[in-house]
């Protein structure tokens, strides 16, 4: 199963969001990157199309993610 959820970027709270498969680690190899989130500075940047695509295709995301998506109005 693939999943859309945070991978750590740098050593300070910095996050990609990427598709990797359920069961590889959190630093594992990703599918494919679909954006960013800081949540120190509040910013988000998506690529919608790529993340729409991906969840019409079964992908399941995790509950941050979920949020960071809500928050920024693409689910």
């Amino acid at each position: 199963m693939v999943k859309l959820r945070l991978k750590r970027h740098g050593r300070k709270q910095r996050y990609r969001i990427v598709a990797i498969y359920s069961q590889s680690r959190r630093e594992g190899k990703a599918i494919k990157e679909v954006g960013f989130y800081d949540p120190r500075k509040e910013q988000t940047q998506l690529d919608a199309s790529a993340i729409t695509d991906l969840l019409k295709r079964g992908a399941q995301t995790t509950e941050t993610v979920r949020d960071v998506l809500k928050r920024a109005k693409v689910l």
